[in-house]
């Protein structure tokens, strides 16, 4: 059976898109096969890069805030993975955005650690490149605002860029309905005494 620190040491040490990566490969992941949580976003931008922190943004804030979870639970990897779709910083698009992740990454990795990953049992696909990949066709909002049709094992989030806040107030179901029922799962599952607002 495959181990999972042999796996995830495997993902730390891929050079399979070097050429493509114009800061170098990093790959930046967090796992363990007691974390309950799984997160699979997009791909880290430059600060993750730099630091190795997964979400060490304000993206990553902003997560959290819609966790209502705190950073140092939010990086117990004990109950906490982070899988995104691509483990390293893919580049700068033309108009000053990320690139998307490269598509060799997830298809190489993920199937390799998330059977792994047996404690897991909520996952979250954040943004819209997990959601096409695991939930299939159809918009991002479409997938979001029927959230109760994943429940209880999954929750489609949008990205949290700052880009989202216009979605949010196009979208006011998202922080009246969604987050509510996100914070109270999240704080079920990992024993939460305190549940953010």
């Amino acid at each position: 059976m495959p181990d999972l620190a042999h796996e995830a040491a495997c993902a730390r040490a891929c050079r399979i898109c070097e050429p493509e990566l114009p800061l170098g490969p990093r790959p930046v992941l967090r796992v363990s096969s007691t974390a309950k949580l799984l997160i699979i976003g997009q791909a880290p931008g430059t600060k993750v890069h730099a630091s190795g922190i997964p979400w060490n943004d304000p993206s990553g804030i902003r997560l959290r805030s819609w966790l209502g979870m705190d950073d140092v639970t939010f990086y117990d990897e004990s109950h906490v993975a982070i899988l995104p779709m691509g483990l390293c910083y893919p580049g700068v698009l033309p108009n000053g955005g990320d690139k998307p992740p490269l598509k060799i990454c997830a298809p190489t990795w993920h199937p390799r650690i998330r059977p792994l990953l047996v404690g897991v049992e909520l996952t979250l696909y954040v943004g819209s490149y997990a959601i096409a990949q695991y939930l299939g066709k159809g918009s991002m909002t479409d997938h979001v605002l029927n959230f109760r049709a994943h429940l209880p094992s999954v929750i489609p989030l949008p990205h949290p860029s700052w880009r989202t806040q216009t979605w949010e107030k196009r979208n006011p179901w998202f922080g009246a309905e969604l987050l509510p029922e996100l914070r109270d799962r999240v704080a079920a599952l990992l024993g939460l005494t305190t549940r953010s607002a």
